[in-house]
């Protein structure tokens, strides 16, 4: 009887969880263009959503700081934290992000590989695609047939489901 009054005392009185803090993850992989591996930087949400991508010759700060910006830009409110690994291109790319406004100067970058086992499942599927390509013949080819791969791995992920029910 005493956990009968306490599940009706929940749904009496239901906890109202936090809003989720933003996050974002990014990390990169290797692609192959050409016969020379090419770095295919990605960025994923806290909940798994794909923000963006950018393919590089190097795995620079020039390069972090030009991913990050790219997917700053696309998620709508700024995160609270950015989880990558621990390439040292990032800490710098990040620093000078905060200090162009483009990142908030309170955003956590954490850079404990555990954390990145998300994004590291998110690149197995798109990984598969690539296998079955052998590689790219040019870059301008390699960035277009990434981009209808990620678009393909955002519907699996249902994340057009509201976009699809708006226009249906």
């Amino acid at each position: 009887m005493g956990s009968t009054l306490r599940a009706r005392a929940r749904e009496a009185d239901p906890v109202v969880p936090e809003p989720a803090k933003p996050q974002l993850a990014g990390r990169e992989t290797y692609v192959k263009v050409r016969g020379e591996w090419k770095y295919l930087f990605r960025a994923i949400t806290s909940d798994g959503r794909t923000l963006d991508f950018d393919l590089s010759n190097t795995r620079s700060t020039k390069a972090a700081k030009r991913f990050l910006s790219k997917a700053v830009r696309a998620k709508h409110d700024r995160p609270s934290s950015i989880t990558t690994d621990k390439n040292p291109a990032y800490i710098d790319a990040i620093r000078q992000l905060k200090a162009e406004g483009l990142i908030k100067p309170d955003c956590e970058h954490r850079r404990q590989k555990y954390l990145n086992n998300r994004i590291e499942c998110d690149h197995g599927g798109l990984k598969q695609r690539i296998r079955h390509v052998r590689g790219f013949q040019s870059k301008r080819t390699a960035t277009a047939t990434l981009k209808g791969f990620e678009v393909m791995h955002m519907f699996r992920k249902r994340q057009f489901d509201g976009w699809l029910n708006a226009v249906a």
